[in-house]
């Protein structure tokens, strides 16, 4: 089967053949209908040799859809044809965090090698996938597989950090998206749609701030050394109740901290690097700080219910897969409309 694969340190992705996957006892043998494009990616692919955690080659995609293609012995729950979505931060089952669904914060994944796919395993940007269990499978129920698969991430990841800031978020207050691409511009809509909060997306492409505001944002300012002073006018001095930086890098960590109000929560989403010095002297009284990562398995069939409800929808790029190292230059080079979807069977 033909797979997108980082094979060499700093080189880019190329699409490979490589052997037909069989499944297990306990696996599941997905044919890919659609798989996601991500930022993460090519966060990864910039490591350098000596920091790279995983083994080479690495087919790429922790976004996948697809439709069951055989079952390995053992076995249930899910049936052949049957059109599902894969949950990515696989965990080991049974600790603590594991047993309340949330295999994202599994406490034993690390010391057992249990890895994602696409982050450490092999991933859903190949015509085939691999999943090591079926409760790592969501049914779409009639979803359409490229609208959906971002939802997994892109998706998931919003909607987790933003369910905790639920209570912050009443009538008259403020929510700020920072970064309004792929994750950002679903941060907006989930905002929109669970919460009254008055949201304001910030961004430093005009294009992108356009996208924000198409997708329901209350305010778009541009992200840039003034952006801070703009949001605290916007909000009359007093800040956001909850902030959401989709970036993580230094100048956007700076304004989250900068725009946040007493009592506020900053979430770094972003996987930029930057850190957020939280105390006396460098945030308002009792702001918070956290980031979160990825989402419970619950949370994954809450956020496709609220796409199936029409309350969310991911803007898409298609792709095939032999155009996707195409999908990943136009996303390193920030000129993708939301997300980029690769079609490895056309």
């Amino acid at each position: 089967m033909k797979a997108l694969q980082y094979r060499t340190i700093g080189a880019p992705p190329e699409v490979v053949t490589v052997p037909d996957p069989e499944p297990g006892p306990g696996q599941v043998l997905l044919k890919v209908t659609a798989a996601g494009v991500c930022h993460s990616d090519i966060a990864v692919m910039s490591w350098p040799a000596e920091a790279f955690p995983y083994e080479l080659p690495l087919t790429l995609g922790h976004e996948g859809v697809g439709t069951v293609a055989a079952l390995g012995a053992g076995v249930t729950g899910v049936k052949e044809g049957e059109a599902v979505a894969v949950y990515g931060p696989w965990g080991c089952g049974t600790c603590v965090k594991c047993a309340e669904g949330k295999e994202n914060y599994c406490l034993r994944a690390d010391e057992l090698g249990i890895r994602p796919p696409g982050l450490g395993r092999p991933g859903a940007m190949a015509e085939y996938l691999l999943v090591d269990d079926a409760r790592h499978l969501v049914p779409l129920n009639g979803l359409d597989p490229v609208a959906a698969v971002p939802l997994t991430d892109a998706g998931l990841t919003p909607y987790h950090a933003i369910k905790r800031s639920l209570p912050r978020l009443v009538p008259g207050s403020t929510a700020v998206v920072i970064g309004t691409g792929g994750l950002g511009h679903v941060a907006i809509q989930l905002l929109r749609a669970l919460t009254p909060a008055r949201v304001i997306a910030l961004d430093v492409s005009e294009d992108k701030l356009r996208l924000a505001r198409e997708v329901g944002a209350h305010e778009a300012v541009l992200s840039d050394a003034g952006a801070a002073r703009a949001v605290r006018e916007l909000t009359g001095g007093l800040g956001a109740q909850a902030v959401f930086d989709f970036v993580g890098a230094e100048p956007t960590v700076r304004t989250a901290g900068a725009v946040a109000a007493v009592e506020g929560e900053v979430a770094i989403v972003g996987i930029g690097g930057a850190a957020l010095p939280v105390g006396f002297g460098h945030t308002p009284f009792e702001v918070s700080a956290y980031a979160p990562y990825w989402g419970s398995r619950a949370e994954l069939v809450e956020v496709l219910e609220l796409a199936r409800a029409g309350a969310v929808s991911v803007h898409t790029e298609t792709f095939t897969l032999d155009d996707a190292p195409l999908a990943y230059e136009r996303l390193h080079a920030g000129t993708v409309k939301g997300r980029a979807v690769i079609l490895p069977h056309g």
